[in-house]
C-alpha cells in the first residue's frame, strides 16, 4: 500500500485481525446478523521509510453514533490546557480546533482564558487537535491543513494515543476502522518536518495507558524540550518504528481473545449473569473474535442514547441503558474501557464489587485496580 504519511511504497503488515465488523456501525438490536456485516478487512501496516503505523485499506463507511465524552477525557483536557498554559505555549488570543468524531472540545476551556475564533480565512495563534488527526485517511494533506491554519508565530497542539503505549501494553484493539494512523513521536516528528514544522515540547498523560500532547511551531528550531528528547530516545531504544517491535501485538490479540473466551465460559458455567459496560469501538473486534453472544454476555450498557436499542456489531448482544443495567441487577459487569472505572464507580454505587476490568495482558494497572478482579482471574 501507499503510506498515508510520506506516500512511500515500502510498507509491511504488522497486525492482521482478518475480517471484522465495521467498528462504528451499530445495527438495530432487532436486526439479524448478516454474513456481510463481518466482511471488512482490519490490518495495520508500518511504513519502513517514515515509521508511521497505519490502517491498511478501509472499505467501511463512517457512521458512528456519537458517544458520551467520559469524565476521564474531560479531566485530562482541563489538565492539559492548564499544563500547556503554565509552560508558556498558550500565547495569542485566537484558537481553531480540529475536532474528533468521538466528541469533546477544548474550546470552552480556552474561551475561559480569553481565546476566541480567528476572523474567517485568517490563521489562529493556537490550533489544536485532540485525537482528530488519526481519523484522516490522507495524513499528510490533513496535517498540512492544520499547519496552514497556524499563525507564523503560533502553536499547533496535537494529542494522540502513543504507539509506544499501544506496543508496550499490548493494546492491539486500538486498531479499528476509521482510525487511519497510530503515532510514535518519532514518526510525527518526521511528518511535521515534511510540512514545515518542528517539535517544541511534549507532555505525557496516563489516559488510555499513554497519551502524548505535543506543541509544534513553524520552521526548524533548536529549542526542543527535554521531554521530547527523552521520548524520542525511549522510542529509539524500544525500536517502536521497527516491524519486529509491533508484531508481538498479534500474539497479544490472540491471548486476549482466548482469555476472554475462557473467562466468559467459566462464568456461564457457574450460572453467573455477565453484563458489560461501554459499547466501545475497541470492544468490537474483541467480542467478534472471541465469538461472544447472549449465551455468555447478556447485554452491554452504554450512556450514549444513540447506541441504546442497537447491538454490538457482529454479535446478537444488545446495547442497553445504564438504568436497565441497574434494573437487571447483574452478577458481574465487565468494564470495556478501564479509564471509565472511577466515573462508573461513583455513578453506580449499587454495582460495587461487581466490576471486572478488561485489560490486555501486560497493560499496567492503575491505583485501586488491585481491589478488583481482572479476567482471567475468576
Amino acid at each position: 500500500m501507499i503510506c498515508r504519511g510520506c506516500a512511500g511504497s515500502d510498507t509491511v503488515r504488522v497486525l492482521d485481525l482478518g475480517r471484522m465488523p465495521a467498528a462504528d456501525h451499530f445495527p438495530p438490536a432487532w436486526s439479524a446478523i448478516d454474513s456481510r456485516e463481518s466482511a471488512h478487512p482490519l490490518a495495520m501496516e508500518l511504513c519502513r521509510q517514515c515509521g508511521l503505523a497505519q490502517l491498511a485499506d478501509d472499505d467501511t463507511t463512517p457512521e458512528e453514533p456519537r458517544g458520551v465524552e467520559p469524565l476521564a477525557l474531560r479531566n485530562q483536557a482541563a489538565d492539559a490546557v492548564r499544563t500547556v498554559a503554565e509552560s508558556g505555549f498558550l500565547s495569542g488570543d485566537t484558537v481553531l480546533e480540529f475536532g474528533s468524531p468521538h466528541g469533546g472540545s477544548w474550546l470552552g476551556l480556552l474561551a475561559d482564558r480569553g481565546f476566541r475564533p480567528p476572523p474567517p480565512g485568517r490563521p489562529a495563534s493556537v490550533v489544536l487537535d485532540c485525537f482528530g488527526l488519526m481519523h484522516e485517511g490522507h495524513q499528510r494533506a490533513a496535517l498540512a491543513e492544520r499547519v496552514s491554519t497556524t499563525a507564523s508565530d503560533g502553536t499547533l497542539l496535537l494529542q494522540f494515543h502513543s504507539l509506544a503505549a499501544i506496543v508496550t501494553h499490548g493494546q492491539w484493539n486500538a486498531l479499528r476502522h476509521g482510525h487511519y494512523a497510530y503515532y510514535s513521536l518519532t514518526a510525527l516528528q518526521r511528518m511535521l518536518g515534511d510540512v514545515g514544522m518542528s517539535l517544541s515540547s511534549a507532555w505525557e498523560f496516563d489516559l488510555y495507558g499513554g497519551t502524548v500532547l505535543v506543541a509544534a511551531r513553524h520552521g526548524v528550531r533548536s529549542d526542543t524540550s527535554h521531554t521530547v528528547r527523552r521520548i524520542l530516545a525511549a522510542e529509539n531504544a524500544m525500536g517502536v518504528c521497527k516491524p519486529r517491535s509491533i508484531r508481538h501485538l498479534q500474539q497479544a490479540a490472540d491471548d486476549h481473545v482466548s482469555s476472554l473466551r475462557t473467562w466468559l465460559a467459566a462464568m456461564a458455567g457457574r450460572g453467573q449473569r455477565v453484563y458489560a459496560y461501554g459499547a466501545a469501538s475497541r470492544a468490537v473486534a474483541l467480542f467478534r473474535r472471541a465469538g461472544v453472544d447472549r449465551r455468555v454476555l447478556c447485554a452491554v450498557a452504554d450512556a450514549s442514547r444513540a447506541k441504546q436499542g442497537r447491538r454490538m456489531p457482529g454479535t446478537d448482544v444488545p446495547i442497553i441503558s445504564p438504568a436497565q443495567l441497574l434494573a437487571d441487577d447483574p452478577d458481574v459487569v465487565l468494564l470495556t474501557v478501564a479509564d471509565l472505572l472511577p466515573e462508573v464507580q461513583s455513578q453506580f454505587p449499587g454495582l460495587t464489587g461487581k466490576w471486572v476490568v478488561d485489560i490486555a495482558d501486560g497493560e499496567r494497572q492503575q491505583p485501586g485496580w488491585n481491589k478488583l478482579r481482572t479476567y482471567p482471574a475468576v
